[in-house]
């Protein structure tokens, strides 16, 4: 087994770095679980196929491969090969976790399926994300992001009113089955901690996608109303959206009857918050259309910086709308240190997020470079 990091010179220990991880994972969703682990200590040996296979997963010299799989060993592994699966066996005999987003007949047939390996192992978590679950009439089926965005609803209440489905410009779907698995193995090694036990922890996309629906899809499940697109509006709440400014965009939230007021008493009598049309959130609403129209002209009049001090001198939240080279030049997100350096050998630092969790005491450890090769 390849060197505990901990072990390794220099580098800082975390709060879960007495956990070995065994990474399987292929594409997005799976690898950003992994990743979770591995930020906050957790010694990720992560199985490639050997370059040139046929197999491979990609270039690892590529900035997603950096940010995917930073802080991992990489061990090549030919899984189809018996030698090199029984060096895998050995690995997750001693491992407290194995991560896997595999479609069911892969891992079944490459025999590293949860019942193959937890027969060897109990205490093993096994992880796994699919597309559509581990049992029903899709389980069997491929998914990627995108067609998770679109069956999952997401696609239907994304974008302008009219224009028909918009797909969101993040990997939505993958990134909350990510976020979900990771938690889930979390909770199974606290239960494994009173009951010795592992257990198999599974995540869908398709599950993940609707469970970060939230409110929009409690409309229907709770009230039978179909939400639909609304653009860069609030779909249930005015004013609540994107508006106009002399020099770009910004939001403004001033929903509730106290915001919409501060709103008022700072544009003037333009907007008025006894107008018989915006008196209440439920007028508000209803003539949302005409009350956006007219902040628009309003917010039009003035610069971004202009209105974005003003509005938070009278408690009304706002803020531009950023494009990426901005929006790592703003003072609060620098301030925050969201960036990690990583030193790539002949090629000069790279900058990475950083974990996005604080904690009083804990802290994730300082991001490695994936190696090339174990």
């Amino acid at each position: 087994m390849p060197a505990h990091p901990s072990d390794i010179a220099g580098r800082a220990s975390g709060p879960l770095d007495d956990l070995v991880v065994i990474d399987l994972t292929v594409a997005r969703a799976g690898p950003t679980a992994v990743r979770y682990l591995a930020d906050w200590g957790a010694h990720v040996i992560r199985i490639e196929p050997p370059a040139g296979s046929g197999g491979g997963l990609g270039d690892r010299a590529s900035a997603d491969y950096l940010n995917l799989h930073r802080s991992k060993s990489l061990m090549e592994l030919d899984l189809k090969d018996e030698g090199d699966r029984a060096r895998l066996y050995e690995l997750t005999d001693a491992a407290d976790i194995v991560v896997e987003n595999n479609r069911a007949p892969v891992k079944f047939r490459l025999g590293v399926d949860y019942e193959t390996l937890s027969a060897r192992n109990p205490r093993l978590i096994y992880g796994s994300i699919s597309g559509y679950g581990q049992h029903g009439p899709y389980s069997e089926r491929g998914a990627v992001d995108q067609i998770i965005q679109g069956m999952g609803g997401l696609m239907s209440i994304t974008g302008p009113p009219g224009a028909g489905p918009v797909r969101a410009g993040i990997a939505v779907s993958d990134l909350a089955a990510g976020h979900q698995l990771a938690i889930g193995l979390l909770i199974a090694v606290h239960e494994r901690a009173r009951s010795g036990k592992g257990q198999w922890v599974q995540v869908s996309l398709i599950e993940a996608m609707l469970a970060f629906l939230d409110f929009q899809a409690a409309r229907w499940t709770v009230d039978g109303e179909v939400p639909t697109t609304e653009g860069n509006h609030h779909p249930t709440v005015a004013p609540m959206g994107t508006y106009t400014a002399a020099d770009g965009h910004l939001n403004v939230a001033a929903m509730g009857d106290r915001l919409f007021g501060r709103l008022c008493d700072l544009l003037g009598p333009r907007v008025r918050a006894d107008d018989p049309r915006f008196a209440t959130s439920k007028q508000r609403y209803a003539h949302r259309d005409e009350l956006n129209d007219l902040l628009d002209s309003l917010f039009a009049e003035q610069p971004r910086a202009y209105w974005i001090e003003k509005l938070n001198e009278v408690g009304v939240p706002c803020g531009p709308v950023l494009a990426m080279d901005e929006v790592f030049a703003d003072p609060q997100v620098q301030h925050l240190g969201m960036l990690a350096h990583i030193d790539r050998p002949g090629a000069g630092s790279a900058n990475v997020l950083r974990n996005s969790i604080t904690m009083s005491r804990s802290q994730s450890v300082p991001p490695r470079m994936p190696p090339q090769q174990a």
